[in-house]
This record gives C-alpha cells, structure tokens and sequence, in this order.
C-alpha cells in the first residue's frame, strides 16, 4: 500500500476511534478541534440536531501577529468559551479527532476551561 494511504488510512481510524466514544447532545454538545498546519479552528456542535452551535477560529484573534501558535490556539479557546457561554452551554465534550492531547490542541482546551467551559 502507498505510504501516503497507509497514513490517511490510520488518522481516519484514530478519528473514528474517538467519535465512537464522543458524541454531543442538546445538553452537551461536541467541541471539536481541527488543527492544520498553519490555522486552528473550533466548533460546537450538536450532534442530535446537526448544528454547528458556535465556532472560531484563528481569524477571529486581534493582534496574533508577534504570538506563537500555541498562544493563538489558547485564545481561539477563549474565543469559542465566550461564544458558547452566550448560548448558555455550560459544558460540552472534547472531540480531538485524530491528533494527540498536547501542543495547540491542550492549549485551545485550556482556553476553553479557562473561558468557563467544563469538560
């Protein structure tokens, strides 16, 4: 198999691995993580209804310019708290997708936790 297949083939079973175990509802919905290369975005989704409740991303931080990726991933957090906590959601759960804990995505979720969120 082709390098580049065996490795697509891998992050999709990672990620489908985390969103058999995850899944949000009205009460608490999904905060997902996407991560590319230069950008980070976040979304909170209801997975019942299909909606996208609030989301942001990297765009929407004032003055990155001069941070570091893993700075501008903590406010990304605190951006998407702020928003979600003006739809009165309390809690959600982490969906990571197929990347590991660390980096910019901890960081964005203790953003998130620091902006009220718990999960």
């Amino acid at each position: 198999m082709n390098e580049l297949k065996a490795k697509k083939l891998s992050q999709l079973r990672r990620a489908y691995r985390v969103r058999a175990k995850v899944s949000g509802t009205g009460e608490r919905p999904r905060l997902t993580v996407k991560r590319a290369l230069s950008h980070i975005y976040a979304q909170v989704i209801d997975d019942v209804k299909g909606l996208t409740l609030a989301a942001a991303s990297d765009k929407d931080v004032k003055d990155s310019k001069g941070k570091t990726k893993v700075e501008v991933a903590t406010e990304v957090g605190k951006i998407v708290a702020e928003r979600a906590k003006a739809k009165n959601i309390s809690a959600v759960v982490f969906d990571r997708k197929d990347k590991r804990y660390h980096g910019r995505v901890k960081a964005l979720a203790d953003g998130a936790r620091e902006g009220g969120l718990q999960f």
